[in-house]
C-alpha cells in the first residue's frame, strides 16, 4: 500500500486571503468609493487629457512584490499616479473617439459583480439568468426572433470575428472545424464598405481565409457602400470561380459615422445567398431613439450583428456583444464536447444554456451585470434621449464649423462625428499640429482621420456629459490654434 501522507500542518489563519480586521478594509473601501463619486462628479472641472509625468511612470517601473504590502499604500499610488492620468473618455470634453462615458451606477455594478467573481462559461446559477436576461433583451430591441443567440464578449472587434466563423460555417459545412478551409477546396470572398472598421480584414486573417479575401467597395458621397459596386464585385468573383459568402454592413463607420443603406444589402444577400452581418459597434443602439431609429433600418433582417453596450449604451469597458438570427448555427459553430464541460441533470453543473457553447471563451466575466443595472436603473428611452442630444450637438457643431471662413467641413454629419478642417488647402501637418496642441491644453479633445485622402480633425460626440458650450469650445479652440500655427509659421525666416 501507498504511504500515507500527513496533513499538512498549517494556520488558515495565516494562508487565507482575507482580511483579519474586516472593519479597517471596510473603512478603506469607502474611502475609495467616495473618491471615485468625488472624481466622476467634478470630471468638468479637471483636464480632459494629462501627459502622465515621469514620476508617475515610474511608479510602475517597481521590483516583483515578494511580501505583502498595505492597500491603503497601494490605493495611494493608484490615486496620485493613475486616476489622473486616463484617456479622458469620461471628460465631457472628450471627442476623440468614440469611447462610451460610463456612469455611476456601472461603477457599481462592476464593484457587485467582482464580488460575486462569477464565472459565466456555464452552469447552474443565477449570473447565467441575468445574461438571459439580456440575451432576451436585445432580441426584442433589434426585432430579433426570440430563438435568437447571443454572447457578451470584449467587443465589436470580437463579435465581428465570431460572425465571421459563423458565417464560414453556414457556407462550408461544419467540416471545416475538423478538416480546415483547404480542405473544403474553395476559395471564400467577404464584402464590406472601404470606410469598415481594421477589424474586419483581421477577423478574416484570423478565420484563415486571408485578409485579401475582404473586397473593400468604393463609397457614395454619403459614404455609404456602393450597391451597384457590390454587385458588380460579387458576380466578377463568382466568374472567376471564386465563392461569395459574405455581405458587411456598417452602421456607423468608424471615421465619419457613416451608415450603409442596410435595406439594400440585405436585398443583394438574399438574392446572392450569402450571410449578411452588421458592424453596428458605433450606431446599431440608435434604434433607441425614435429620432434615430430610421436611420439603422434593416438592423433587424441581418443574419448576425455585432455592436458594443460599452460605447452609446455608456456600460462601462468592457461589453461587447453578438447577436445571431440562426441558433442551432451558432451552437454548432463553437459547442465543444470536451469530458470537463459535461452537464449533470442536476447540482452545479445541469444548467441548459452554457454561453461557452456560443463563442471561443470558457472563462468569461460577469459583463451582464453592469449592463442589468445600466439598463434597469436608466431604461432605454434615457438612452436614446441621450444617443438623439449627441446628433443634435453634432449638427450643431456642423453648421457652427460651415459659418466659419476658417473652416471647412469635410464629411456629411450621419450620425455624431463631425469632421473638419482649419482652412482649406492647409497641410495635413498642421491640422495634426492643432489637435496635438488641443489635446495637451486639455480642455477639449479630438482626434485625427484621414477623409478623402487629407486629415481631418474628428469630433465624435458621445458623452452624455457634452454641453452646447463644449462643442463652442471645441470651435473656437481649432481656431485660435490655427491662426497661432499659421503665425508661427509666418514668422519662421525662409530657408
Amino acid at each position: 500500500m501507498p504511504a500515507v501522507r500527513p496533513v499538512p500542518n498549517f494556520d488558515p489563519e495565516d494562508t487565507s486571503l482575507d482580511p483579519q480586521d474586516w472593519r479597517e478594509i471596510r473603512a478603506q473601501g469607502h474611502r475609495m468609493l467616495d473618491d471615485m463619486f468625488d472624481h466622476m462628479a467634478g470630471l468638468r472641472d479637471q483636464p480632459v487629457w494629462r501627459k502622465p509625468t515621469p514620476e508617475a511612470r515610474a511608479s510602475f517601473r517597481a521590483p516583483l512584490p515578494m511580501q505583502a504590502g498595505d492597500l491603503a499604500q497601494a490605493y495611494e499610488i493608484f490615486r496620485r499616479d493613475v486616476l489622473p492620468y486616463g484617456s479622458g473618455n469620461t471628460h465631457p470634453g472628450f471627442m476623440g473617439w468614440v469611447q462610451g462615458a460610463g456612469t455611476p451606477v456601472g461603477m457599481l455594478a462592476e464593484m457587485l459583480a467582482a464580488g460575486m467573481n462569477a464565472n459565466l462559461g456555464g452552469r447552474d446559477h443565477m449570473p447565467i439568468e441575468v445574461e438571459r436576461q439580456i440575451l432576451s433583451w436585445v432580441r426584442r430591441i433589434f426585432g430579433f426572433p426570440q430563438d435568437a443567440s447571443g454572447l457578451f464578449v470584449s467587443g465589436a472587434s470580437q463579435a465581428n470575428f465570431l460572425a465571421v466563423l459563423v458565417a464560414r460555417a453556414r457556407a462550408l459545412g461544419l467540416g471545416v472545424r475538423r478538416n480546415g478551409v483547404s480542405a473544403a477546396g474553395v476559395q471564400l470572398t467577404a464584402y464590406a464598405s472601404k470606410g469598415v472598421h481594421g477589424c474586419l480584414p483581421r477577423s478574416l486573417d484570423m478565420a484563415g481565409l486571408g485578409a485579401d479575401s475582404l473586397r473593400l467597395i468604393e463609397v457614395d458621397a454619403e459614404h455609404r457602400m456602393d450597391l451597384k459596386a457590390l454587385s458588380a464585385a460579387i458576380a466578377r468573383d463568382r466568374s472567376l470561380g471564386l465563392t461569395p459568402f459574405m455581405i458587411i454592413g456598417t452602421a456607423g463607420t468608424v471615421d465619419v459615422g457613416a451608415i450603409d443603406d442596410l435595406n439594400g444589402l440585405a436585398d443583394i444577400a438574399a438574392a446572392e445567398g450569402v450571410s449578411f452581418h452588421v458592424d453596428g459597434a458605433l450606431g446599431a443602439l440608435a434604434v433607441l431613439s425614435p429620432e434615430l431609429a430610421a436611420r439603422v433600418a434593416g438592423l433587424e433582417r441581418c443574419d448576425s450583428l455585432a455592436f458594443d453596450f460599452h460605447k452609446w449604451g455608456h456600460v462601462p469597458y468592457d461589453a461587447g456583444y453578438l447577436l445571431v438570427r440562426d441558433a442551432e448555427l451558432h451552437h454548432a459553430t463553437f459547442a465543444n464536447p470536451a469530458v470537463y464541460l459535461a452537464r449533470a441533470e442536476r447540482g452545479i453543473a445541469a444548467g441548459d444554456w452554457w454561453p461557452c457553447d456560443y463563442g471561443s471563451d470558457l472563462s468569461r466575466g460577469f459583463r451582464a451585470l453592469k449592463t442589468w443595472f445600466t439598463l434597469q436603473t436608466y431604461g432605454l428611452a434615457a438612452l436614446g434621449d441621450s444617443m438623439a442630444a449627441n446628433c443634435a450637438l453634432a449638427r450643431a457643431l456642423a453648421a457652427r464649423v460651415e459659418s466659419e471662413p476658417e473652416l471647412e467641413l469635410l464629411a456629411p454629419v450621419a450620425l455624431n462625428i463631425v469632421c473638419f478642417r482649419y482652412r482649406r488647402g492647409v497641410s495635413d501637418a498642421l491640422t495634426a499640429q492643432i489637435v496635438s496642441d488641443l489635446q495637451e491644453a486639455g480642455e477639449v479633445a479630438p482626434s485625427l482621420t484621414i477623409v478623402n485622402g487629407q486629415k481631418a480633425i474628428r469630433a465624435a460626440i458621445i458623452n452624455h456629459r457634452t454641453r452646447p458650450e463644449d462643442i463652442e469650445l471645441l470651435v473656437d479652440s481649432v481656431i485660435e490654434s490655427g491662426r497661432r500655427a499659421l503665425q508661427s509659421l509666418a514668422a519662421e525666416p525662409a530657408r
